[in-house]
């Protein structure tokens, strides 16, 4: 099994195990979603926003340490956190990333046999055609942060090849605090209120036979701003270690690929 596996097969489980549950229950699982899933959901935004709201500091300790670095030796304490966090980082990005990838095979069968059955057999599936979006949505948002991790995003490079590692380490970290956790945590920051809108509703697809699942699928979108700063932050603590001369972890060679 490859890294993610475990992952989307846990998932499904969960998935298979609530619905013979509802069915042998008589629908009490759908009922309690019904009447508690809403509320739920808003508490464990409301602690997870007061995390964020307090925690944010911690996104600077690789930037501080950095500029430490580079007129002192960082304690062993320091460098230690920083490996550890990377570490934790990039297993959870590996795994999401991994299991993501089976959202690539799902689209191809999805479309071809919603082309199959609307021009062989005269028959449309709204939920098929609307898993289509779904996976197609999940793969990139749910894959972004591990392919950040194996350099995989489109880069104009002009100079940064040419540079030593430590001059590489500087660009990373600019780059970081610069633009990607601006721009993430401006994703993030504009997407909660319509996520807290759509879960407060439970919302569902449109179309009366769709999918009623849209407040999970817009859910995505502050998860990956989330996963992206978390990736951000990955890479700040590589940069930190090479300015102030200590051994960085090494980068997976291709953290987001793996045949399915």
């Amino acid at each position: 099994m490859r890294q993610g596996d475990g992952l989307i097969l846990a998932a499904g489980g969960a998935v298979l195990a609530l619905t013979v549950g509802d069915i042998a229950s008589g629908g009490s699982v759908a009922a309690w979603s019904g009447a508690h899933l809403a509320s739920t959901a808003q508490a464990i935004g409301g602690v997870l926003g007061q995390i964020g709201r307090f925690g944010w500091p911690l996104l600077l300790i690789p930037l501080l340490a950095a500029i430490a670095g580079r007129f002192m030796a960082l304690p062993a304490a320091l460098t230690g956190a920083l490996r550890r966090a990377t570490a934790i980082i990039d297993t959870v990005n590996q795994s999401l990333g991994g299991a993501a990838r089976w959202f690539a095979l799902g689209l191809v069968i999805a479309t071809a046999t919603v082309v199959v059955q609307r021009y062989v057999f005269g028959y449309a599936s709204t939920k098929l055609a609307e898993s289509v979006i779904y996976m197609h949505a999940l793969l990139f948002l749910l894959a972004s942060a591990s392919t950040l991790l194996s350099d995989g995003h489109v880069r104009v490079d002009i100079f940064y090849s040419k540079m030593s590692e430590r001059g590489k380490a500087w660009v990373d970290l600019t780059g970081t605090y610069l633009a990607l956790i601006p721009t993430s945590a401006l994703i993030l920051w504009s997407s909660t209120g319509y996520m807290n809108s759509t879960w407060r509703i439970l919302e569902r697809s449109r179309e009366a036979d769709g999918l009623p699942l849209v407040f999970a699928l817009k859910t995505a979108i502050p998860l990956f701003a989330v996963l992206m700063i978390l990736q951000g932050i990955s890479m700040a603590a590589r940069a930190a270690l090479t300015i102030a001369g200590e051994k960085a972890p090494s980068t997976p060679a291709n953290a987001s690929a793996g045949e399915i």
